[in-house]
């Protein structure tokens, strides 16, 4: 089975999908728990910047100040790694490969049957691709959800490439 999948059609840009690699983005999405968080519909730039700013003032006023656990942080992250289910959101995939002007839906091909979603619902979309800390072997390389989880219990499987249209 393929493992790479391509975003094609009216884009600026073909982009080439390796679900294999994702598991060390930081961006990665634990998927026993994202649908059944509530959303948080802030900016994440935002977000940042208030972090940031936050950390900033408190080193100005107390000091640079170390975690003792970091050591045990990372053996945790670790551990979640190995075996977590995870997805990740295709919004930033989809807009970097800078979909056309005319474009407005776009099409999920698999080895059985193809799905057609208008566009700007397939920004909304999380592509899964492990599986308690297992590749999508079987049915993969991912498994693609709604953005509101509405599919969950049955995602498009044996994914092989997105078209736009």
């Amino acid at each position: 089975m393929e493992r790479i999948i391509n975003i094609t059609g009216k884009v600026k840009y073909p982009i080439t999908l390796d679900p294999s690699v994702w598991i060390f983005d930081d961006r990665r999405l634990d998927l026993t728990t994202h649908f059944s968080t509530e959303k948080d519909n802030t900016d994440s730039t935002e977000a940042y910047t208030k972090a940031v700013s936050k950390h900033w003032d408190r080193e100005i006023m107390e000091g640079a100040v170390f975690p003792p656990t970091l050591k045990t942080e990372r053996i945790y992250e670790k551990q979640k790694m190995l075996t977590g289910t995870f997805g990740i959101l295709f919004k930033p995939f989809l807009k970097n490969s800078e979909p056309e002007s005319t474009a407005r839906a776009l099409v999920i091909e698999t080895e059985d049957d193809n799905y057609e979603l208008p566009l700007n619902e397939a920004y909304e979309l999380i592509l899964g691709f492990s599986d308690k800390g297992k590749q999508l072997s079987a049915d993969g390389p991912v498994h693609v959800y709604f953005g509101d989880g509405s599919n969950q219990q049955n995602p498009i499987k044996k994914v092989t490439s997105f078209i736009v249209k």
